[in-house]
């Protein structure tokens, strides 16, 4: 993170020939959104002076309470390449209202509010490592998205079957140049899909760079005549796209607060209780981690996406692993999170979750050994072991009563969420789908 100033990014937009600036924000779904203006109106933005028309956002407010203004966080500076006769520039903001106070339905805001709690607990800093998953489709002569996978990889191949290599070659390039630390790019287990990883960071950091990850390649993936989507499960019968997250918090000291030389599997009671928060809330913050109806589709059995909620040391088929790795590098893996999640708001729960389990002191369940995906329900429940939702309704329902993934969340972002997720829901169910259509139509 560079801690830039306002007069050093003045000098960065004068030297680097910056014509235009992106105040880059997150509406409530993951979107993102920017305001766009000429250089000439950068030192008014960094003056915390630019505003726009928040009734036009899904989610934010009514019309009678439209304007608002955009703060942006100077760390976020960042020169983009130089695409066409522009230069463009982009800052994150955060959403204030007209007197001053920040806007309780900014998710980058609201997650920012749950941070707060935890440096409250004594934790300086939960740091996050994400792996977004992506799929790559070819685009049709109108520039449209097809269904038409660009390869037929599978899991580390290389060409000639990653005909998407060059594609991906060009997204690390790209992201290299921004400043990401990237750890590694492979094709994935499914045809057509990809992963980029790269390093964990402090939450908030690591939200940014998820938003701009996914814009990056949306942007490279065109330049190839291909279509980049973060759908959860775009192709029925083989594996879905996740996001898995790997989650430390630190203490004050700079020390990972999960590693315990002494303790069992060398973590340290701290991870215990936050491992056991995770578990007591994920399918109360299942609608916010999976936030689609199709989200759901990735969430079944037997395509190595995580439906139970239990943890292991090294097990792949439980909700949580826990990395091999030890010392600063200590961390609890979630696997349930998908790519279509609002990040901000997947972490706010999250890390809302897990702090409940350190502050009431909850235990964690024994670890599982075994594949999950072999166990019948009944002996899965005899263990105590039950399954994530197995619908976007089921996980509303199960958002909705629950008072403290609401409260991670904030009155305004929990009711609108919850509303617009449930007229989704709403629509999807009374839609003809293609499988009626091609199971019936011809037999009734």
């Amino acid at each position: 993170m560079v801690n830039f100033t306002k007069e050093s990014i003045l000098e960065s937009a004068k030297s680097e020939g910056v014509n235009f600036i992106r105040l880059m924000f997150t509406d409530l779904f993951g979107t993102i959104k920017n305001v766009e203006v000429p250089t000439s109106q950068l030192e008014k933005a960094l003056n915390n002076q630019m505003m726009f028309d928040g009734s036009s956002i899904d989610g934010f407010v009514r019309i009678q309470e439209s304007d608002m203004l955009l703060y942006p966080d100077y760390t976020t500076w960042l020169v983009l390449p130089k695409r066409g006769n522009a230069k463009v520039a982009r800052l994150i903001c955060d959403i204030y209202l007209p007197d001053g106070t920040p806007f309780a339905g900014d998710p980058r805001g609201n997650l920012k509010r749950i941070v707060a709690q935890m440096k409250e607990l004594g934790f300086s800093q939960m740091s996050l490592g994400a792996e977004p998953e992506f799929f790559l489709f070819k685009l049709d002569e109108n520039g449209m998205p097809t269904r038409e996978l660009n390869d037929n990889g599978g899991y580390f191949d290389f060409a000639p079957l990653d005909l998407a290599e060059n594609c991906r070659r060009d997204i690390v390039l790209e992201l290299e140049r921004l400043g990401f630390e990237l750890e590694a790019a492979h094709h994935e287990v499914a045809p057509g899909q990809h992963e980029i990883n790269f390093k964990y960071d402090d939450v908030l950091a690591a939200c940014d760079n998820i938003q701009t990850f996914k814009l990056i390649v949306k942007m490279v993936a065109r330049e190839h005549g291909l279509y980049a989507t973060f759908m959860p499960k775009p192709i029925a019968g083989i594996n879905g796209s996740g996001m898995h997250s790997n989650i430390s918090l630190f203490d004050n000291n700079g020390k990972n607060a999960f590693y315990d030389p002494a303790g069992e599997l060398e973590l340290s009671q701290t991870a215990y209780h936050f491992l056991a928060g995770i578990l007591t809330h994920v399918r109360d913050f299942t609608a916010i981690a999976n936030p689609t109806v199709n989200s759901y589709k990735r969430l079944v059995a037997g395509y190595e996406a995580p439906v139970y909620v239990a943890w292991s040391p090294s097990n792949r088929s439980p909700l949580v692993r826990i990395p091999a790795s030890r010392g600063m590098g200590t961390r609890v893996e979630l696997r349930s999170v998908d790519p279509a999640t609002n990040p901000y708001l997947a972490m706010a729960a999250i890390l809302t979750a897990g702090l409940d389990g350190i502050k009431n002191k909850l235990e964690a369940p024994a670890a599982v050994h075994d594949n999950l995906y072999q166990k019948t329900d009944a002996e899965l429940q005899a263990r105590g072991i039950y399954a994530l939702p197995a619908t976007l309704k089921e996980a509303l329902d199960l958002l909705d009563k629950s008072d403290l993934v609401k409260g991670a969340l904030g009155d305004h972002i929990s009711s609108k969420f919850l509303k617009a997720k449930y007229e989704e829901y709403d629509e999807y169910q009374t839609e003809v789908h293609a499988w009626e259509l091609k199971r019936y139509m011809s037999l009734l």
